[in-house]
């Protein structure tokens, strides 16, 4: 009897053991692993950790550009967006002293890196480096846009975009450029008839669906889940341009058609107006920006980016267009500490409001605030002689980035549709200067297009 008994107990023991075992296990995976991935990932049965299969491949990643002296840079949308609200805790964490994975183990396809394609100094030996690591990797090129205006050399090719991936993860390399305006451009990723389409799921990319354009960020190592990256040191800026880095290039091939059908004209007054007008829309651009006031290319100087890649020399102006919400009480007076006293001031801020800034040489810059309704956009003036108001109706647009006389600026991404509400569709014809004064006429009926004296 006494033997039996403990038989008895010994596998009651057994059985509690194996329970309790189970409900561990059970309340890992179902409690502790969401607690510790919480906001990260809605997936069940994902992995959570240091083994995950995303850290892992950033760490080889890493260990591989480290090997290199390859100096990229993390600009994951998401995972920069952990850390930012996570700061505090990333500045105090030291090399391998994270206690669990919360930042790089999120369970998705990509995770983005940068590089500016300057610092790279042995592409060719990183990327057999790669593939001996167990990376499968695809290189994206294109022509080089900067070189467009170049007949002789518009057919050379850079590389865009990496995608190197390690198992069922993979990570995107962007490939930065510098341009002319001080600023970092990204080319749009293509894939050309022999990319296989099934490498990876391409539209899950966070970057290529368009060329994009963005401030050159000053970088700031820190560690990560254990590992050391560079980030930008402002990450909230970065993140606020990714939305809306897009940018489209000037017209080259068309510019230069156009030139080839109308000489551009090189006088002396010519080169000597687009040198006043282009200090002219560099000063009212530094001013804008201290001011943190966005504005893009509108009227002439907009078609002449447009139709001519440059400025157009009998325009005698700068336009400029704003956001009447972007409006700032205190716009004026910096216009004023700039040099650019005020010329003229239409309308008032309720309505029509349109401000003219007498620049040097006689060159003045006109800037013209848009109102926004349900279905499209209207800018406004008033005829001085008869009072009478005028409105000027305009698509709906977005902003996008150009690259326009050595500089980094705004225009709208909607440029026909934008052009013609302006000029109607005869935009692309050459003007000489009086019938470029009849274009004007059409968008400010009955006034001069040098120097219209409207009134409030």
């Amino acid at each position: 009897m006494s033997r039996i008994n403990k038989n008895v107990i010994l596998a009651l023991l057994t059985l509690t053991s194996s329970a309790f075992l189970l409900f561990q296990l059970y309340y890992y995976k179902h409690y502790l692993s969401a607690k510790n991935g919480a906001g990260l990932s809605k997936s069940k049965g994902s992995q959570i950790g240091f083994d995950s299969i995303q850290w892992r491949a950033v760490k080889k990643f890493i260990m591989l550009t480290s090997s290199q002296n390859v100096p990229v840079f993390l600009i994951d949308p998401l995972i920069l967006e952990l850390i930012n609200k996570n700061f505090e805790q990333v500045k105090n964490t030291s090399h391998g002293s994270a206690s669990e994975c919360k930042f790089l183990c999120v369970p998705r396809d990509f995770t983005a890196f940068a590089l500016q394609y300057h610092l790279w100094k042995n592409e060719e030996g990183w990327f057999r480096i790669a593939e001996n690591m167990g990376f499968q990797c695809l290189k994206i090129e294109s022509k080089d846009p900067r070189l467009d205006g170049i007949d002789s050399l518009s057919g050379t090719e850079i590389p865009l975009h990496y995608i190197c991936k390690l198992a069922a993860h993979a990570i995107h390399l962007v490939v930065f450029h510098e341009r002319s305006g001080n600023y970092l451009w990204h080319g749009h990723l293509r894939l050309k008839g022999h990319i296989d389409r099934k490498f990876v799921p391409f539209r899950k990319l966070q970057f290529g669906r368009y060329p994009g354009a963005f401030d050159r960020p000053e970088l700031q190592q820190v560690t990560v889940d254990g590992l050391v990256l560079l980030i930008p040191k402002d990450p909230v800026h970065f993140l606020e341009e990714v939305p809306h880095s897009r940018f489209i290039e000037c017209r080259y091939k068309e510019a230069r058609a156009f030139f080839q059908q109308y000489l551009d004209d090189n006088t002396v007054e010519a080169v000597a107006f687009r040198k006043s007008a282009k200090e002219l829309l560099q000063l009212a651009a530094r001013t804008l920006k201290k001011l943190g006031v966005r504005f893009w290319l509108s009227s002439g100087t907009c078609l002449g980016w447009y139709r001519q890649c440059n400025i157009i020399p009998y325009s005698k102006d700068v336009d400029l267009g704003i956001f009447i919400q972007d409006y700032k009480s205190d716009i004026i007076s910096a216009f004023h500490d700039a040099g650019l006293p005020l010329k003229h001031k239409f309308g008032k801020v309720e309505d029509s409001l349109e401000l003219s800034f007498q620049g040097k040489d006689d060159v003045k810059l006109d800037i013209f605030f848009f109102y926004e309704e349900t279905d499209h956009m209207w800018n406004g003036g008033t005829q001085a002689k008869t009072g009478k108001k005028f409105k000027y109706l305009f698509p709906k647009f977005t902003l996008c980035w150009t690259e326009f006389v050595d500089m980094k600026l705004h225009v709208p991404c909607e440029t026909i549709e934008y052009i013609e509400a302006n000029y109607g569709p005869v935009f692309l014809a050459d003007q000489e200067k009086t019938s470029y004064t009849n274009l004007l006429e059409v968008r400010h009926p009955g006034m001069s297009p040098e120097d219209p004296e409207r009134q409030d």
